[in-house]
């Protein structure tokens, strides 16, 4: 039996599959398996695959089902997985040679950690890199999961490996959340165990045109539901759901200035302060952009 199961889904992803693949097989941790759901994809997936079947073997379970979103996907790797380590991957995204190893020993160090996570660095659609998420320092391990739900720290999915006891205990994916269902899942993981953190870049996280999160709309609805279905939960009480709230409009103005709409971010901004005006970065943010919009504000708007 596998040490590792790697669960991937995959939907319309051909394109970058074969990447994702190739960075699995390249791991300097051999003891692994490769779960991979296809979810309904129209395009030629199933090609892509097959010359992967061929050359892997046993080490490639290839699961066919009809369009369920990526919760559901994954829900069905884990399902057909028997590893007492899962870890994450999307088929746009690459992991780094020593990505498996690195997340084995972080758990077996801390065999109080439920799960583990670590640096990406992000790639344009070309797989070009652009910048280096460092994380937080100061909240990056532990007893975090207040932390988690005030969005202090970011546990990006490609990196993420937790034990298969842990969504035994609290369950998998919630499928009625088409977004945020990652965090939702760390954080649930959190509320009972440590989290452990590997300081290093362990994988190349792809933001395409497509990607979810450029959906600034529907990101912030997906948001607000997690805050609200966990507040309450220890350390999720009143003044953690307002800063959990604040960062929602922060990052939504972050989006949105990204995306050249600077009004439309500078609201966002004012409305995170509003929310919460004893964060420095929610002020801060208001004041770059409030500035760019007295410079160019009728031109982006």
């Amino acid at each position: 039996m596998a040490t590792v199961d790697v669960i991937i889904p995959a939907f319309n992803a051909a394109r970058y599959l074969p990447a994702a693949l190739e960075s699995v097989a390249s791991q300097s941790f051999s003891d692994w398996r490769i779960v991979l759901v296809d979810d309904g994809s129209t395009d030629n997936t199933s090609e892509i695959v097959a010359p992967f079947m061929d050359r892997l073997g046993a080490k490639l379970r290839y699961i066919r089902q009809v369009n369920r979103g990526l919760p559901a996907a994954r829900n069905a790797a884990i399902r057909a997985s028997d590893s007492e380590l899962l870890a994450l991957l999307d088929a746009d995204d690459i992991w780094l040679p020593c990505r498996l190893a690195e997340s084995v020993r972080a758990l077996r160090e801390r065999p109080e950690a439920g799960l583990a996570y670590g640096l990406v660095t992000h790639i344009d659609a070309d797989g070009i890199p652009q910048s280096t998420f460092l994380g937080n320092r100061h909240h990056a391990e532990g007893r975090i999961a207040p932390q988690i739900y005030m969005k202090k720290v970011d546990l990006p999915c490609p990196t993420i490996t937790f034990r298969r006891r842990c969504v035994e205990e609290i369950g998998l994916f919630d499928e009625s959340m088409r977004a945020t269902e990652d965090r939702d899942l760390w954080l649930r993981i959190a509320l009972r165990h440590e989290v452990a953190f590997i300081p290093k870049v362990i994988a190349y996280y792809r933001w395409s045109a497509s990607s979810m999160s450029r959906d600034t709309q529907r990101m912030v609805d997906a948001q607000k539901q997690f805050v609200r279905k966990h507040y309450g939960s220890a350390g999720c009480g009143l003044i953690p759901r307002q800063v959990a709230y604040a960062r929602i409009y922060k990052q939504r103005a972050d989006a949105l200035k990204a995306q050249g709409k600077t009004r439309a971010a500078l609201l966002s901004a004012l409305r995170s302060v509003a929310t919460y005006p004893l964060d420095l970065d929610n002020l801060r943010t208001s004041a770059s952009l409030f500035a760019s919009w007295i410079r160019t504000g009728k031109n982006h708007s």
